[in-house]
């Protein structure tokens, strides 16, 4: 089988900015129906003859399962943007298989976990039947794979404000930073869920070689805020993406976080902010007389 894969990148500068702000991206009913049903059934019909039950690994020699689930288009379109070409294939599938009603898991992150602003792997789940938040889809922290915790201190929180659910429709792919914290949220309808997850990995060198936007400005500190609650330090969220985004483009010697009111903290600054990467000004003096978004 082969190890590594290279193909098209399809996500923009807007598109890989976004996913160091959150962690993930939802890529919803990308694989044929067919294949969904395929899938399903297949696992059903075999669950008790893999060689380990949670792990049906051997679905990989199956082409019509490799050609449009690990090698699905719209998904290494994905992978390729943000891990670079010749990226690392699957080599363990996994399925999260629960039968509902079930209570919701403790939150973690996944065996094998760094901290970093680096990405050399990604985690993802193939959701092959409908989803909703009744069947108890997995539940995401956006920003957190930049909050490091150890496991043993995350399990006993409950709902976060702020927490996403990936509910879905069948076919969908969600593919997030491995270090995201997520669980198997709650479910309340009677049912089977499968989720096969497996994971991509980098081979080479960071570089921006996404699909280019011609007017995004990297210089920009206004796009690296992450709506909604981040449970880091005051504009940590900034710093965090802006350093993020630097790394995955190859811009690790131009990022400097000087602290305080230093680049990439948004606001509206009368002059270019200290630690500001690039020479030119891309964004507007404040002028007063204008309206003014500040509280």
């Amino acid at each position: 089988m082969k190890q590594t894969y290279d193909c098209a990148p399809t996500l923009t500068d807007s598109q890989v900015l976004d996913f160091c702000k959150t962690g993930y991206i939802l890529l919803e009913s990308v694989v044929p129906d067919e294949i969904n049903r395929r899938t399903v059934d297949y696992i059903e019909e075999h669950l008790h003859s893999f060689p380990v039950q949670h792990e049906p690994t051997e679905m990989f020699e199956l082409d019509w399962f490799w050609d449009n689930v690990i090698l699905n288009p719209a998904a290494i379109g994905a992978v390729r943007s943000l891990l670079g070409k010749d990226f690392g294939l699957p080599i363990l599938l996994s399925n999260h298989r629960t039968e509902t009603p079930s209570p919701a898991q403790g939150w973690h992150r996944d065996g094998g976990a760094t901290h970093s602003v680096e990405l050399h792997t990604l985690n993802v789940f193939y959701i092959p039947q409908d989803t909703p938040v009744e069947l108890g889809p997995t539940e995401l922290l956006p920003g957190s794979h930049f909050v490091y915790t150890l496991a043993t201190l995350m399990g006993h929180y409950a709902s976060i404000r702020g927490s996403v659910f990936g509910a879905a429709p069948a076919g969908s792919i969600l593919i997030n930073v491995y270090e995201l914290w997520h669980r198997r949220g709650r479910a309340t309808a009677k049912g089977v869920r499968n989720l096969p997850k497996y994971s991509y990995w980098r081979t080479v060198p960071p570089q921006r070689d996404w699909v280019v936007e011609p007017d995004f400005d990297p210089g920009d500190n206004s796009m690296y805020r992450l709506d909604g609650p981040t449970f880091r330090p005051g504009f940590h969220d900034s710093y965090d993406a802006a350093e993020m985004f630097f790394w995955l483009a190859g811009w690790q010697d131009k990022f400097r976080n000087t602290g305080g009111q230093g680049w990439p903290m948004p606001a509206h600054f009368d002059d270019t902010q200290y630690g500001y990467p690039f020479e030119q000004r891309p964004f507007p003096k404040y002028e007063p007389n204008k309206a003014d978004p500040r509280p």
